[in-house]
């Protein structure tokens, strides 16, 4: 079987996200997912989304953003964002994940998204998220907490897209500043080439240098 006939197999076995979750809540029901958790370079964004009501399933293009490629996301973000009635982005710095530790970094980034919708008078009523952690009480009553949400609920799978498709943008635009450590294509992730920068040239401003890497290559503060 070729590569392309094992991604198109796996693509049909991946489930279908669907608004069945959104519908086991009341009222107003948002989806919420992070990206940059496990980046050692750049912000932790969480988005929050709220689908449109007339929604359709069967015509809605988002699915969990691990599960496509980056061309792909980049060319449903808009779409997906005209499906939603409403959604933010809330991010905690690198500094601030260093200083604050990645549990409570979580958390305010969450904040600020939810204070975000709040500025525009959006106010759900409960959200899914992905994840056993439940990162998003106190900004809603109800909370869900469902592993591999992304795959299963469409107001997650579009919090998944916009989360990162915007945190990827914004790393390739700091990449421009920041060239040595080839952020516009790892994102700030762990890849050769970006362990290499750091024996290099060793950290740029937007490194968690709390991180556990930089001990592990050699590196100061």
């Amino acid at each position: 079987m070729t590569g392309r006939s094992v991604a198109a197999a796996r693509s049909r076995t991946r489930p279908t996200p669907t608004l069945d979750l959104e519908r086991s809540l009341s009222g107003v029901v948002c989806g919420v997912d992070e990206v940059g958790k496990g980046s050692w370079a750049g912000p932790l964004v969480v988005c929050v989304a709220v689908l449109s009501g007339d929604v359709v399933e069967s015509e809605f293009v988002a699915r969990d953003s691990k599960s496509i490629s980056e061309k792909r996301r980049e060319e449903m973000f808009e779409v997906v964002a005209r499906q939603c009635s409403s959604w933010a982005l809330g991010c905690a710095t690198n500094v601030e994940c260093d200083e604050l530790g990645m549990s409570e970094a979580q958390r305010v980034a969450t904040t600020r998204a939810f204070e975000d919708l709040a500025a525009r008078g959006v106010r759900p009523d409960g959200a899914i998220v992905d994840g056993r952690w439940n990162f998003v009480s106190p900004n809603v009553r109800h909370v869900l907490t469902r592993v591999k949400a992304d795959a299963e609920s469409l107001s997650v799978a579009a919090a998944s897209v916009l989360a990162k498709v915007s945190r990827d943008r914004w790393m390739r635009e700091a990449a421009i500043q920041h060239p040595h450590w080839s952020l516009a294509t790892n994102k700030g992730y762990p890849c050769p080439k970006h362990r290499a920068g750091l024996r290099e040239h060793g950290v740029s401003p937007l490194h968690r240098t709390s991180w556990a890497f930089m001990e592990n290559l050699g590196l100061r503060r």
